[in-house]
């Protein structure tokens, strides 16, 4: 069970490339990395998961949490490279109708 965390942070740009699995062991290491980050005001933060190959409900967790942060604090939150199996764990908890994991914003990885 290992998690990769890689973060670009310019202004109030903030890219995060993850790999690996998100469970109940790699949640918390996540959680510390992000969270610190949400603090800003108006940042826009691009999450790619397209190295991602298992999230359980804990991973949703964190990213509920992050969202939340992010959007109290006037900012935007974007998950990429959603797997297929991943984009599907998104919709069936009904975290696609409120989290952009689609579209593109500017500037990014």
């Amino acid at each position: 069970m290992n998690i990769s965390i890689d973060v670009k942070e310019t202004n109030r740009l903030v890219e995060v490339k993850v790999g690996g699995e998100i469970d109940a062991y790699t949640a918390p290491r996540l959680r510390e990395t992000l969270f610190p980050l949400t603090e800003k005001e108006s940042v826009t933060m691009i999450i790619d998961l397209s190295d991602v190959n298992y999230m359980d409900s804990t991973g949703l967790g964190v990213f509920v949490g992050v969202f939340k942060n992010i959007r109290s604090n006037n900012g935007q939150f974007q998950l990429r490279g959603l797997s297929d199996r991943l984009k599907r764990l998104f919709e069936i908890t009904g975290l696609a109708d409120i989290m952009d994991i689609n579209s593109q914003i500017e500037g990014g990885i």
